[in-house]
């Protein structure tokens, strides 16, 4: 009798599993079993176990829970592999945070300046960069009587303007020149000023350019023939523009300074020029009352805005698309939209009443001087802005103003802030012949001191000024908005006791410019500062000094003197 058992192995029929696998089972089994090659090669038993096949539906069932395992085993591999980059990653970040700590444990630690680092807080400033509004306070930050300054010059005429392009600086004069200056890098300013020599290295000169008066009747020549107002460089480097009397704006490569284009659509001189931030976008203004728009990425003309009464002498522009400028007589400072063609009009022109003070007053010599209570605006001359709702300008009667754009005047105003000039001789003061002038009085009113240069550093605390009185002076805006808070003068240590001032810069100070070194002006900002004997825009007056630049350097506060001012500003 036969039976299973007596039959030979060649007639035995073998059991064969009836399901057929899915293909997605078949090629996760062979990514997984490749996968585990990689890791640790199989024994000879799994080997062979995944190739015979099983004898019941028993042993298909466990093949078939075997390759779940499986795939469950490599799916924790995979897992282990994430989490161990995770790991990873954090121990470089804690090692990142031991080396700062390790920093700061030498100066000490300052749980202020690490909030400053933290995520929301940079959120909340580009937030606040984005909408225009002030947001850096770094006014009290910058040790402004530890500045040092490098006088540097070529052999020009007056220095009417000056423009800064990091490392670069640009300055054109009278005598229809245009200069490249490279800047030295800052050097580290030690406080001990013992061991280290005062920071005196001047600007390297890089190339220049200039016109001829002989060529005003020829329109190809692409230079300018008249003097050199104003001068523009853009943020990017590209481009430089440059407006003067003889009705021409030119655009100039900034690397050679070779002219681009010659633009001629204004009808008088063109007095001021100003770049939108971040863009190729430049605004004009010129004694012909109106304002300019040109983009030079296609070097092109845009646009005429009309409005002012007078000659249009300073403009000024920040991120967004619209641009504020000054009036002079008219007294007005007006802020164009330009997308939506519209414009805000403030109109200064009031008197300013200061308090009460005596009709004369003692000069160092003791002879009685009248003092004038009530200073009339006669002209708004320069502009700048602060944020995009908060502004700027300086007048010819010494006043400084700050305005926003929710008011129509100033919120404040400083008087005389560069103070007064002596009273004239009879010989300044009269034409008469010397034996009349014998029987005449002295006058003894003294003048106010007009502002010739301002600038600001966008969204920002702070406010540079300049005139003739020697001096660049710091200002700072008040945590409201509502009021200008004096620094005084940039380079000048208060003398202990108060002695005559010195002289930091001999003439008169027609533009002022400004960057940050660092990131967050973590390296102090440096001013360049243009100077001549004449005015920008005249001759009526002359002074004593040098025509060319000055190049202030200013650090910034050690910790402790910082968090030592921050704790007085605060009580």
């Amino acid at each position: 009798m036969s039976s299973f058992f007596t039959l030979p192995a060649s007639q035995k029929k073998r059991k064969r599993n009836e399901a057929i696998p899915d293909p997605s089972d078949k090629r996760r089994n062979t990514y997984a079993s490749a996968s585990k090659s990689k890791i640790a090669p199989p024994t000879r038993a799994k080997r062979d176990e995944s190739i015979s096949g099983s004898e019941s539906d028993d042993n298909g069932e466990d093949r078939q829970n075997g390759a779940q395992e499986d795939e469950f085993e490599d799916g924790s591999e995979s897992e282990n592999d994430v989490v161990t980059g995770a790991e990873r990653r954090l121990r470089l970040a804690e090692q990142y945070l031991e080396n700062i700590k390790g920093e700061v444990d030498e100066v000490g630690f300052d749980a202020a300046e690490i909030d400053k680092d933290l995520i929301a807080e940079r959120l909340k400033e580009d937030v606040a960069e984005t909408k225009g509004r002030l947001y850096r306070r770094i006014a009290s930050t910058l040790a402004f009587s530890e500045a040092t300054a490098a006088h540097f010059r070529a052999d020009t005429s007056s220095t009417t303007s000056v423009a800064t392009c990091p490392p670069y600086v640009y300055t054109v004069s009278k005598d229809l020149t245009l200069i490249k200056w490279r800047l030295p890098k800052s050097s580290p300013i030690s406080r001990n000023r013992k061991s280290q020599p005062p920071f005196r290295r001047r600007p390297m000169l890089v190339c220049f350019t200039r016109g001829k008066r002989n060529e005003s009747d020829s329109p190809k020549f692409q230079h300018h023939t008249l003097p050199i107002l104003s001068v523009a460089a853009s943020e990017d480097g590209r481009f430089i523009a440059t407006g003067g009397a003889d009705k021409r704006l030119i655009i100039w490569a900034a690397g050679n300074l070779t002219p681009l284009r010659v633009f001629t659509q204004h009808r008088d001189a063109v007095t001021s020029l100003a770049f939108r931030r971040g863009t190729n976008q430049l605004y004009s203004c010129s004694k012909d009352r109106t304002i300019k728009t040109w983009s030079l990425n296609e070097l092109a003309y845009v646009e005429t805005l009309f409005g002012h009464q007078d000659s249009v002498v300073d403009i000024a522009a920040l991120a967004q698309e619209r641009c504020l400028s000054v009036g002079a007589r008219d007294r007005t400072a007006r802020l164009w939209k330009v997308v939506e063609e519209t414009q805000l009009v403030f109109r200064g022109g009031g008197n300013i009443k200061e308090k009460k003070r005596p009709q004369t007053e003692p000069d160092q010599n003791g002879t009685e001087i009248a003092t004038i209570n009530q200073q009339s605006e006669g002209s708004i001359d320069r502009v700048a802005m602060i944020d995009e709702e908060t502004f700027v300008t300086g007048s010819d009667n010494g006043s400084l103003s700050l305005w926003t754009l929710q008011k129509k005047k100033p919120v404040f105003t400083v008087p005389t802030a560069h103070g007064l000039d002596p009273p004239l001789t009879l010989e300044e003061s009269s034409a008469e012949q010397p034996h009349i002038l014998a029987q005449m009085t002295p006058p003894t009113t003294q003048q106010p001191r007009s502002i010739t240069a301002l600038t600001t550093v966008p969204y920002s605390d702070l406010i540079l000024s300049g005139s003739w009185d020697g001096h660049v002076r710091a200002w700072r805006v008040s945590d409201d908005k509502r009021k200008l808070e004096a620094l005084g003068p940039i380079g000048l240590a208060q003398p202990d006791p108060p002695s005559p001032p010195l002289v930091a810069i001999r003439g008169v100070i027609n533009d002022i410019s400004v960057f940050e070194r660092g990131e967050r002006s973590t390296g102090g900002i440096c001013i360049t500062v243009a100077v001549g004997k004449e005015l920008r825009l005249g001759r009526w007056m002359k002074f004593k000094g040098k025509n060319g630049a000055v190049v202030f350097e200013v650090p910034r506060l050690d910790r402790n003197t910082e968090q030592q001012t921050e704790a007085n500003g605060d009580g």
